[in-house]
């Protein structure tokens, strides 16, 4: 993680095992240049708060901390928001 990037933030709400969660990251592997992958897993006691929202969800996603999508990985609209996203920080 190199900090200085204006790189948007892509988390992804997961537990283990997740095969949905490691599907949609080999979906978003040709894009992982374009933004930092942050992996919350929501059986963790400090995330008990994503895991009562997300239980029965993951994978979810939120980019820059807004939620873009969840169960698989939206190319179209993935690519939109990080086209706009660039073209904001330009």
């Amino acid at each position: 993680c190199s900090a200085g990037t204006n790189k948007p933030v892509l988390t992804l709400f997961t537990k283990k095992p997740c095969p949905l969660c490691d599907e949609a990251k080999e979906v978003l592997e040709p894009y992982k240049g374009k933004f930092i992958l942050q992996e919350v897993d929501i059986t963790l006691p400090e995330n008990s708060a994503w895991y009562e929202k997300y239980k029965y969800d993951i994978p979810v996603f939120h980019l820059n901390g807004k939620f873009l999508m969840k169960h698989r990985v939206d190319i179209p609209k993935f690519e939109d928001r990080l086209r706009k996203m660039e073209l904001q920080s330009d």
